[in-house]
């Protein structure tokens, strides 16, 4: 989902330090339900420093946290909670922020944050404890034995790596840790989202230097992390926050651009919104229509874009329905009796985003030229495209325990594997790929580069089965994503039915076919890094090249090339009646066999094998479209009173017919021994001909005569000319040559021969 799709929400609102209040952009939200009152976390902080609660009464310094929690979990149980607050600032009494406050208002508000969200039980117990075991002397065993197995995993999950033990390693390392562990878990990557949230919106405090390096990892990492997850109410605001600090001056100027449209008189947002609640309610559609002002650096994006910006630019209308059915009934009054921009319709309902979004997308023009983009979605979709993977609840709960959700989990299973069902494709991709990257700035780089790409698309394999890639993703991505490092020996692909380069960029939807070698020798080409898009294959590729310096120039590269026979796979092949011939390992050049082509012109099948209207007349089979039985064939008196048999689609064919020259009449007679040309196309790799001389040998054809072209785009041409005792061998012969690996088609040869 773009950013352009919400404005920040403001989950859990808090009081920005004096020295942080510069930076923290101030959205205003037209749409906001009744607001709690704005929470003093330094007043919840002395309250906390009071003591310890009375016991089984709920502390007084989480109340707004229970409340918010109990609007989306109206019966969950706050004993956990309770308990976990109790341990939280007994273990963090005495220390403080560097803002001036007690330090359990930053696991009091990172909690808040979460509540807002919907977050249930689980997560908020872990959220309140997510500093112990880093900061005080709470150990992970001591939480598990509170607070059971579930908590104990998301404490751990968000705990940092200690710099004295990793260096200058400790934080790819941090994130590395974490991101594994999100893998078992999604809640574990919410709780460190909010934890960033509250730490960026006081931020102010650090000295500048800090601040820019913060806010660059926020950028690069955290930010993409939330797009991925769907958390966009956290997204957006992370996204303003680092506008503020990175760019200051565009944040002032955007800031002053929001400031202006405020001011104006006349808003012609809420103008098309009250038209759009009269259209609805004469179809009798029960709807809310919230105005959505754009966020900061979504006013920035369109500002860039279209220059100039006029009042309905500045945000977004929002329509809310109760079910599916009725977004598209919305959607077809409003191109009714409105004036629809068409080509902003786009349907994310029917085909959701890989981050869980749902909407419909359109777009109505004012009498006036404005355009006003219109959202419609229902209220889970919305709370979804808000809240993300923390609006799923507890997903590792069974379905059938509906209170599973608000209580915390007991314990793992006995193995310590945890199954996460709701494991997005992009994830398991990073989890494959750094395992690959031992090397933390390797790793660190790597992260940044991958979650940069913010698009996915789904492309489908023959066999039904689906893979997940970036937007831009070649069929080399596609190979090492189905296939790990066997990829090394792919020899090309099939796209949508057609061949295609290991180069070619898939799109969404497409199907594709990845051919595989089975020569153990294969390999990777250097220039497959060039089309790499997934880092996947990059670090697949590099780990192999860089343990075979002087690799790199195989079965991959757009030069394949054909390999010589085993000796074994050769002349000495028992019933051959003429020699193959041969191409070095590597040859580029053409290579023929002369004396093979000089016998093919002396031992022509005998004319007794077909049969014709001109008793007596030599008869000669084509050499441009080698008929066989039972192709349905056709004559022409040539000179010399030779008569030549073409198959009827020959081309030839048409060039004696065009010429005026009458056709004989010709027929098979009991034929059995045969002659055929067929040529074979395939992808260059080592011993690719001894195979392919193997499975001729193998149905009992003899090769009076081979050629084997320069390969062109990583594809060879291989034109045999063979002898079969039997005639239905033909279609054996090409299927047994269709399945020698690398061979991608095999055919009758059709190529224009003398015409006299």
């Amino acid at each position: 989902m773009s950013a352009e799709a919400t404005n920040p929400a403001t989950p859990g609102p808090v009081a920005p330090t004096a020295t942080a209040a510069a930076t923290t952009p101030a959205v205003p939200r037209a749409d906001r339900r009744k607001s709690r009152p704005r929470i003093d976390l330094r007043r919840l902080g002395r309250a906390a420093l009071l003591g310890p609660a009375v016991r089984g009464k709920l502390p007084d310094a989480i109340s707004h946290v229970v409340e918010a929690h109990r609007a989306h979990h109206p019966d969950a149980d706050l004993d956990p909670l309770r308990r976990a607050y109790v341990l939280a600032e007994s273990s963090h009494r005495g220390q403080m922020r560097k803002s001036g406050e007690p330090y359990i208002t930053h696991p009091l508000a990172v909690t808040l944050i979460l509540a807002e969200l919907g977050a249930e039980t689980t997560t908020l117990t872990a959220s309140l404890l997510h500093d112990t075991v880093e900061d005080t002397d709470v150990t992970l065993d001591q939480v598990r034995e509170q607070f059971g197995e579930e908590v104990r995993y998301l404490v751990d999950g968000v705990t940092k790596l200690e710099k004295v033990d990793y260096g200058a390693a400790a934080e790819p390392e941090t994130f590395r840790k974490m991101l594994v562990a999100t893998g078992s878990d999604v809640r574990v990557m919410s709780i460190k989202l909010a934890d960033r949230l509250h730490n960026m919106r006081t931020l102010g405090v650090m000295r500048p230097e800090k601040q820019a390096r913060i806010a660059k990892v926020t950028r690069d990492v955290l930010i993409p992390l939330a797009e991925r997850l769907g958390v966009q109410a956290l997204k957006t605001e992370l996204e303003d926050l680092v506008f503020a600090i990175l760019h200051p001056d565009e944040y002032e100027h955007t800031r002053e651009l929001i400031a202006g449209n405020a001011a104006r008189r006349g808003d012609p947002l809420a103008e098309v919104s009250d038209e759009v609640r009269g259209v609805l309610r004469e179809a009798d559609i029960q709807a809310e229509v919230l105005i959505r002002p754009r966020h900061f650096v979504s006013v920035h994006r369109v500002a860039r874009k279209r220059g100039r910006l006029r009042g309905a630019d500045f945000g977004r209308l929002l329509v809310l329905v109760q079910e599916d059915a009725d977004c598209y009934g919305v959607l077809g009054e409003l191109h009714t009796c409105l004036t629809p921009v068409v080509s902003e319709f786009k349907d994310f309902i029917a085909v959701p985003k890989f981050n869980l979004y749902q909407s419909l997308h359109t777009a109505v023009a004012r009498p006036d030229g404005q355009v006003v983009e219109v959202l419609i979605r229902t209220h889970q979709m919305h709370k979804v495209a808000e809240a993300g993977v923390v609006a799923l609840g507890n997903p590792y709960a069974p379905a059938s325990d509906a209170s599973a959700s608000d209580s915390p989990a007991t314990d793992a299973p006995a193995d310590g594997e945890r199954a996460d069902p709701t494991r997005p494709g992009w994830l398991s991709r990073l989890l494959d790929w750094q395992r690959a990257a031992p090397d933390p700035d390797t790793f660190w780089s790597t992260l940044r580069e991958d979650l940069a790409q913010d698009r996915e698309i789904t492309v489908f394999r023959p066999d039904g089965g689906t893979l997940g890639l970036p937007e831009g993703a070649s069929c080399v991505d596609a190979a090492y994503a189905q296939y790990g490092d066997d990829a090394h020996a792919c020899l090309g692909a099939r796209v949508n039915g057609r061949l295609a380069t290991l180069s070619t960029v898939l799109r969404d939807g497409d199907t594709v076919q990845l051919l595989m070698g089975q020569d153990p020798a294969s390999e990777p080409s250097r220039e497959w890094l060039e089309h790499a898009h997934t880092p996947a294959a990059r670090i697949a590729i590099q780990r192999w090249l860089a343990a075979h310096p002087d690799g790199g120039t195989g079965s991959g590269t757009d030069e394949a090339t054909a390999a010589r026979p085993d000796p074994a796979d050769g002349t000495a092949t028992a019933g051959r009646t003429a020699p193959e011939s041969t191409a070095p390992e590597g040859a580029t050049a053409k290579s023929t066999a002369a004396e093979g082509t000089a016998r093919e012109s002396a031992a022509r099948p005998r004319s007794a094998d077909v049969l014709s209207d001109r008793p007596g007349a030599t008869v000669r089979l084509a050499g441009c479209c080698t008929p066989v039985p039972p192709d349905e064939i056709t004559g022409f008196a040539v000179r010399g009173g030779v008569l030549t048999v073409h198959r009827l689609e020959c081309a030839t064919v048409v060039q004696m017919k065009s010429r005026g020259r009458a056709e004989i009449g010709v027929r098979w007679g009991d034929t059995t021994e045969i002659r055929v040309t067929l040529v074979a196309e395939s992808f260059g790799r080592p011993h690719l001909l001894a195979d392919l001389t193997e499975a001729i040998s193998a149905t009992g054809a003899d090769i009076v005569s081979a050629t084997v072209e320069p390969p062109t785009q990583q594809r060879v041409r291989h034109t045999y000319t063979l002898q079969l005792p039997d005639a239905a061998r033909l279609p054996a012969l090409m299927r047994a040559m269709r399945d020698v690996p690398g061979v991608y088609d095999v055919a009758r040869a059709q190529h224009p021969g003398p015409a006299s």
